[in-house]
């Protein structure tokens, strides 16, 4: 005879979908020394970048007759301040518009650390679950007191045995490593005037989860766009909403997979971005639906989240390269 199992339905979470596009392609994801170079610069990425958005649509056509394709673009309004709503979007829209291209949602960095209510980056950060190297026995301090996050065993540190011996030199060493290792340690976060500063990779790869429809909120979508409605942008950054539709696209924000069309001088934050993405405990009920329905339509989805992540990195012209300030 069975047993009665009795649970509350308060405590069964429900995880709501969201609308998917094929794929979430980003025009740009730049500082803010590049828009302080000016509408010149601005023109000289959307004009590489126009190269590249042709070469996607090209490739995601052979795979399915009418693609769904929306378009976004980021603004770092976390790591520094730089104008004000009003004049910096009408600028990215017109340059975009003179190399032929939309710009269907436009994110601000600092969404991606905290949208509404919500503290976004921390709760990311709840989920994030260490890739245990091989051998070891917990004596790491945990990322959640870090602030570090490894893709294996960091170099030991030199010590002395109990009998006087120099315990020499060990290398680190990649938990998945093929032949040879490929090492990354990745800095989270820093104190800052008492406060957590989040590392440009981190937020990066808050934004891709975004992207990817995977994030969730006691199983709510968090990070969803409003319409923009038209009216003069504010002059205050903060009253901008975290995540907004520019158009009247009817391609979701979120996507089966990404592409990222960028300048090479990002190449190592993205790789970082694709270690964290690596380490996620993903919400189970977003991934599940992801799954099934990108296999409804005949585009699978890899297993791995890192893996629907894809980018283009173009080389910028010498004088044209910013310095990274986050």
């Amino acid at each position: 005879m069975s047993e009665a199992v009795f649970q509350e339905t308060t405590a069964e979470v429900r995880t709501q979908s969201l609308p998917l596009s094929h794929l979430s392609l980003e025009l740009g994801h730049l500082y803010m020394e590049d828009f302080q170079a000016g509408p010149k610069r601005l023109a000289e990425h959307f004009a590489e970048v126009r190269v590249w958005v042709d070469a996607v649509h090209a490739s995601l056509g052979r795979r399915s007759k009418r693609p769904r394709i929306s378009t976004c673009f980021l603004v770092d309004d976390y790591f520094t301040r730089f104008s004000t709503p009003a004049e910096l979007i009408p600028m990215v829209q017109k340059e975009a518009e003179k190399a032929g291209l939309v710009i269907d949602y436009l994110a601000r960095e600092s969404g991606c650390a905290v949208a509404g209510q919500i503290d976004l980056a921390e709760s990311v950060m709840q989920r994030l679950v260490e890739s245990p190297p091989p051998g070891s026995y917990g004596s790491r301090p945990p990322v959640s007191r870090t602030g570090w996050l490894a893709n294996g065993q960091r170099t030991p540190s030199t010590s002395r045995s109990a009998l006087g011996a120099v315990k020499g030199w060990e290398p680190p060493q990649e938990t998945a490593a093929r032949n040879h290792s490929v090492f990354m340690d990745v800095e989270l976060w820093s104190e800052k005037e008492g406060r957590r500063l989040w590392s440009c990779p981190f937020l990066a790869a808050v934004w891709q989860l975004a992207r990817l429809g995977l994030l969730r909120h006691l199983g709510e979508p968090v990070l969803v766009p409003q319409q923009w409605d038209g009216e003069d942008f504010p002059h205050d950054w903060d009253r901008l909403p975290p995540l907004i539709r520019l158009t009247d696209t009817k391609a979701p924000f979120s996507a089966y997979r990404t592409c990222t069309l960028m300048p090479n001088r990002f190449l190592a934050v993205e790789d970082a971005v694709r270690l964290i993405l690596d380490q996620t405990d993903v919400d189970a009920g977003a991934l599940k639906q992801v799954d099934k329905r990108s296999r409804d339509e005949g585009m699978p989805v890899p297993a791995a989240v890192a893996q629907r992540a894809t980018y283009v990195f173009y080389e910028e012209p010498a004088d044209s390269c910013a310095t990274e300030g986050s």
